[in-house]
């Protein structure tokens, strides 16, 4: 498994409900599963590199919805919240066909060889390993097939994701002058 450090000080970018207590909260995650945490799994904050991730992310998420982006209120639509993580996280590198090689899945990932979206099931063998060997997440390429996307599997119940800023969903979703300022 290829491994890398992260940048100290990154503001990684999570998409968040609005009604949400704690959005930076890794403990929900395993209730469900997802792309890198099987059901019943670790905690898990999945966070998005930059905001043109964030923006496919959303945007892949609310196509399933009976209205456009453009309907929402920023009272009921969802929040971007900037974090940063605690120093020094080592994490599995999977951004390269090589890195996907490495960990097993197809040097086409997010895709499969055939063009088809890899699923839940092999991405979470590959979470499972990652934790096994201790490292804090999986640093990917985005399921969107639009820019990278982190799963952070902290370290222990007391190691944190700290908010820096939230914007709401008209700034962030339709602007990137809020959002570059911080």
């Amino acid at each position: 498994m290829k491994k890398v450090q992260l940048v100290d000080g990154h503001k990684w970018l999570r998409v968040a409900d609005p009604s949400w207590a704690d959005p930076l909260d890794p403990g929900h995650a395993p209730h469900g599963g997802g792309r890198w945490t099987p059901p019943g799994g670790h905690p898990t904050l999945y966070l998005n590199e930059d905001l043109p991730t964030a923006r496919a992310n959303a945007a892949r998420f609310m196509a399933r919805w009976p209205y456009s982006p453009a309907d929402l209120r920023d009272d009921n639509a969802p929040v971007l919240v900037a974090a940063v993580l605690p120093r020094r996280q080592i994490v599995a590198d999977l951004r390269s066909p090589d890195g996907c090689e490495a960990a097993g899945l197809p040097a086409t990932y997010p895709f499969d060889h055939d063009g088809q979206p890899v699923g839940h099931p092999p991405c979470q063998a590959v979470g499972a390993a990652v934790v096994g060997q201790r490292l804090r997440g999986v640093w990917s390429l985005s399921a969107t097939g639009v820019g990278r996307e982190l799963a952070w599997f902290p370290a222990t119940s007391r190691s944190r994701a700290t908010a820096v800023a939230q914007h709401a969903f008209s700034t962030w979703f339709f602007s990137t002058d809020a959002v570059e300022r911080g």
